[in-house]
């Protein structure tokens, strides 16, 4: 297979240099060119059509954002992974890149002292993605202006929703703010979040997500009562859970060991919520790498909850919601445009006296 061509967009001359030496390292990557400013980048795209971009959030001149816009719109198709500081203005305008299309993000690393661990880090998380979406970019390209589809896979019927819960990673964000907006003041059950982020970033997202919403969208705050028509979302570096308080659903966070190399993981919500809620859970995972969600898929389908994944055309990388639809645990498979009317649609139905119908 032809290694993955990158295009570095950074107006740091050593931190292009030092990038470039260790993504060369790698034999399945190769960089095909560099940029300084975000107006030489799209010069440099269209002369060299790159499978993937790195792009820092703080360049000068057109500003990061403005250059992943941009992007999209002079190539829809093409792969952006945002690589800035992960404190700071970099990370705030990060995150406004990952709810405006950027595909994923890395921490740049090399203020860490030491190139071993610089290299050690770009190794473990920014080669992964950059492998995961440079091969999912060569796949046939995504249709623009996806109709709605919904696609059902199991069947079972339709129970009272006390809780919806939502995993994502890759493309999240993005995904996320197009979710978000669909709800309105009265949404009947709380609505819970785990989205792989640090800590920073779980901040920053929750204020996006919360200007985009008239719910009131917070980071998960250990022993609250979880009230209808609020959205929690997991903090970084803590695992979300809900636990039985008498008669009260109570949010825990804990720092217990990762799972699926994920802290918060999305799978610690969802066996949480089989435990708490049974039946009455309705389980959303979208686009994200690895196969973190599946576990706890199975335990909320094993006591009779409902889980819904994005479909694959939709998704920047289809790693979680596929490994869910694989293992035979999902009700229904949708495009990311369907997903809010499914959720409206069977948190809405019990309370409108529509009882035990099928999905």
């Amino acid at each position: 297979m032809l290694p993955i061509r990158i295009l570095i967009v950074d107006d740091s001359p050593s931190i292009r240099r030092q990038l470039g030496e260790l993504l060369e390292s790698d034999p399945e990557i190769v960089v095909a060119g560099m940029a300084s400013t975000g107006l030489l980048a799209l010069e440099r795209i269209a002369e060299l059509k790159p499978d993937l971009i790195t792009l820092d959030a703080e360049i000068p001149g057109m500003h990061g954002v403005t250059t992943l816009v941009e992007i999209h719109k002079r190539f829809p198709a093409l792969p952006v992974i945002m690589f800035s500081p992960a404190t700071g203005p970099g990370a705030r305008a990060t995150v406004e890149a990952l709810a405006r299309g950027a595909s994923d993000y890395a921490a740049e690393p090399f203020q860490a002292g030491s190139l071993e661990i610089a290299r050690e880090r770009v190794c473990q998380e920014l080669v992964p993605k950059i492998k995961a979406l440079g091969a999912a970019h060569r796949q046939l390209p995504k249709p623009s202006g996806l109709p709605t589809q919904v696609f059902p896979v199991s069947g079972g019927t339709l129970t009272r929703i006390d809780v919806v819960a939502i995993g994502s990673s890759t493309g999240g964000p993005n995904a996320l703010a197009e979710l978000m907006p669909n709800f309105s003041v009265g949404f009947p059950v709380p609505i819970l979040i785990v989205q792989h982020m640090p800590a920073m970033f779980t901040a920053l997202l929750s204020e996006r997500l919360n200007s985009l919403t008239p719910l009131h969208v917070r980071l998960g705050v250990d022993g609250q009562i979880l009230e209808p028509g609020q959205v929690w979302i997991a903090p970084g570096d803590q695992h979300m859970t809900v636990v039985h308080r008498g008669d009260d659903r109570v949010l825990r966070l804990s720092q217990d060991p990762p799972e699926n190399s994920c802290r918060p993981a999305v799978d610690a919500l969802f066996r949480s919520l089989a435990q708490s809620c049974g039946a009455n859970v309705l389980a959303v995972v979208l686009t994200g790498m690895g196969s973190d969600g599946t576990k706890g898929a199975a335990e909320i389908r094993k006591v009779g909850g409902t889980v819904i994944v994005q479909d694959e055309v939709s998704s920047v990388v289809w790693g979680m919601p596929g490994s869910v639809v694989t293992a035979g645990l999902a009700n229904r498979v949708c495009s990311l445009n369907a997903i809010a009317g499914e959720i409206l649609r069977r948190t809405a139905l019990w309370r409108n006296g529509a009882k035990a119908s099928h999905v």
